[in-house]
């Protein structure tokens, strides 16, 4: 399974020759990215990011969705971490 993450574009720049790169924050914590698929993506707009190539632009209502949805997904991760853990201890 592969996992694109939904980050918001904050600054882009030209490195490692021609590549086009920015600086993605997924939130607060601000990475590295290559832009090269999405060259019409201006800061402020949000892409979906997976293995660190940026792979469309999606709208913030898009991106807010997808974030929700991965909270949900740990949110029920950690309960059924915690029920494992309570039920081992009863046995």
């Amino acid at each position: 399974m592969c996992l694109a993450v939904p980050g918001k574009l904050i600054s882009i720049n030209h490195q490692d020759g021609n590549l086009l790169m920015g600086k993605v924050s997924f939130g607060g914590i601000v990475k590295d990215v290559c832009l090269d698929f999405v060259p019409e993506v201006q800061p402020g707009e949000y892409v979906l990011v997976h293995v660190g190539f940026a792979l469309i632009v999606i709208n913030e209502s898009e991106a807010q969705n997808t974030l929700d949805m991965l909270s949900e997904i740990i949110i029920a991760d950690e309960s059924y971490d915690k029920f494992q853990t309570t039920r081992t201890r009863g046995l």
